[in-house]
């Protein structure tokens, strides 16, 4: 139950502080491309690769910190979803090229961010 709990508490961070990200960059950047998506799922990403490792690999964190970090904070942080949505979204406007963009910057990014946050957890 207590696993549980921490989940829920770390979602309801994580999507008010996917909320303020977003809308940040969105603010900066206007909406013609989905940059507050991309901002968000990379630097999820880059957190997830440091906080895995940290919590994973370097301590014995109890498991009601990683359900809170990983599976409640950042599974509510990240926003495959909307990436999805606003993907689709380029594509019904005929947007090919900056759909096409989107989805390779989004992946090659948040794989490379993921990747990047292991190497600084394990080098710390």
């Amino acid at each position: 139950m207590l696993q549980t709990l921490s989940i829920a508490a770390g979602g309801a961070l994580g999507a008010v502080f996917r909320y303020w990200v977003s809308s940040g960059v969105y603010h900066l950047t206007g909406r013609a491309f989905p940059f507050g998506t991309l901002v968000v799922n990379v630097l999820g990403s880059l957190v997830m690769g440091l906080l895995f490792v940290l919590l994973m690999e370097r301590s014995a964190a109890a498991p009601e910190w990683r359900a809170l970090l990983l599976v409640g904070l950042l599974g509510a942080f990240t926003t495959f979803s909307t990436f999805s949505m606003e993907t689709l979204a380029l594509m019904q406007e005929g947007a090919w090229v900056r759909a096409a963009a989107n989805v390779l910057l989004s992946v090659t990014a948040c794989i490379a961010a993921a990747w990047l946050g292991v190497l600084i957890g394990r080098n710390l």
